[in-house]
């Protein structure tokens, strides 16, 4: 018979500064929030905490890489078949379901950002990192200058549609769904308006 191994298996410290600070940030603290603060509610000494990440922001940045990496991982040969309004539509909505247990965390998050334009702007490059990711999710290039295009414009549906999903209470997410199909329907119908244009200028 094997012996069993009586050593704990360690949990990721990442994911528990990650677990405390969306914690802190649940019951309303998040702009007066110490690093220190979160590596205590964690169970970790500073030093290590401070190595994994050094600043609240880096946190958050290690936060939305997991779940841009949760939907990426999610995408299958089968969505990749379908139009690319439907893809993206799947995508975005993968996005929020995985970011609906935190909805409470990420709301006190967002309205702190939203006081302070300063802090808020040093997350805008990991927002364009997050989009592209969920174009090439989608299988939408997001290089050159097409790409950073639709990474601006997809960072714009996201935002309006974001708004709505903080104060969604349905358990399917229908108001959510509904905003984003109507966004990326307004978005499609203008891409396709600028070709039309464009043929015209050439004849």
């Amino acid at each position: 018979m094997a012996k069993k191994s009586t050593r704990a298996r360690r949990k990721d410290p990442a994911e528990q500064l990650r677990a405390a600070a969306l914690a802190f940030a649940a019951e309303g603290r998040w702009r007066d929030l110490s690093l220190s603060e979160i590596a205590e509610r964690a169970g970790l000494p500073m030093a290590e905490a401070y190595s994994i990440y050094p600043s609240k922001s880096a946190l958050m940045r290690g936060f939305v890489r997991i779940v841009d990496h949760q939907v990426q991982a999610g995408t299958d040969a089968d969505l990749l078949q379908e139009p690319a309004r439907d893809r993206l539509f799947d995508v975005m909505m993968r996005r929020f379901d995985l970011l609906q247990p935190h909805k409470e965390a990420l709301a006190v998050i967002t309205q702190d950002l939203l006081a302070d334009p300063l802090t808020a702007a040093c997350y805008l490059p990991g927002l364009k990192d997050s989009m592209a990711a969920m174009l090439e999710a989608a299988s939408l290039s997001a290089e050159g200058i097409p790409g950073a295009i639709r990474v601006k414009g997809l960072a714009g549906i996201y935002l309006a549609t974001l708004r709505t999903w903080f104060r969604d209470d349905s358990a399917d997410l229908s108001r959510t769904m509904a905003r984003l199909d109507d966004h990326l329907r307004k978005a499609d119908s203008l891409i396709a308006r600028c070709r039309c244009e464009g043929r015209k200028s050439k004849a």
